[in-house]
């Protein structure tokens, strides 16, 4: 049996993930290729247990390298129990953020040296990385207004403009130059960004071996 691609999405908030991966797995279902979807934090119920006090606003502010601890463990977790077997046994894993938002987060928001972050990704993940990764990319004074569309904003939400801007810039710099990424204008009608994400996925599909 072959084994299965791994397809991340990533951007910041307002940016669409969850309309976009609605696209990918239309896509894939049409082609009859087998995926399961998930996402990060989360994926496992350690990692949505996790992922409640990662996104839940407290008193007492978290400090940024348990942050990415968490992060990584919730991740080393999901690698384990659902994103390798799964890849292993021929299906194919969309997942809503992966180690791109702990480069942009905590390395570019957080500012903690991406040296660390490496380190991290090289000891909890050392054989996994995604296949392909769309980064759906929005201004971010636009993806904060449409984040405030859906409701009262979660502890990362509520960050400052710069955080993002700091996080934007490193999602970009790290799409650059890297067949495996693609950047999606995220500004573009959804009509667009739907188009833009099929173009992209097909290409994938017809170059995986």
């Amino acid at each position: 049996m072959n084994r299965g691609a791994f397809l991340t999405v990533e951007g910041l908030e307002g940016a669409g993930k969850s309309s976009s991966i609605n696209i990918i797995s239309e896509v894939l279902s049409h082609k009859n290729i087998p995926y399961i979807c998930t996402r990060e934090p989360g994926g496992t119920l350690l990692g949505e247990h996790v992922r409640k006090t990662l996104l839940s606003k407290s008193q007492e502010p978290m400090q940024p390298m348990t942050e990415l601890l968490l992060m990584f463990a919730c991740r080393a977790e999901h690698i384990t129990r659902v994103i390798e077997p799964q890849l292993s046994d021929g299906k194919w894993v969309v997942c809503d953020r992966f180690t791109d938002s702990s480069f942009a987060y905590q390395g570019g928001g957080r500012g903690l040296n991406f040296s660390v972050i490496h380190s991290l990704e090289t000891l909890t993940l050392p054989k996994i990385r995604p296949d392909h990764t769309f980064i759906l990319d929005v201004p971010v004074a636009e993806g904060l207004r449409r984040a405030s569309r859906r409701g009262e904003s979660d502890r990362f939400e509520q960050e400052d403009i710069n955080f993002f801007e700091r996080a934007r810039k490193v999602f970009l710099d790290r799409s650059r130059a890297n067949k495996a990424y693609s950047v999606v204008d995220a500004s573009n009608s959804e009509g667009q960004v739907q188009t833009d994400i099929k173009k992209y996925l097909e290409s994938f599909i017809k170059s995986f071996k």
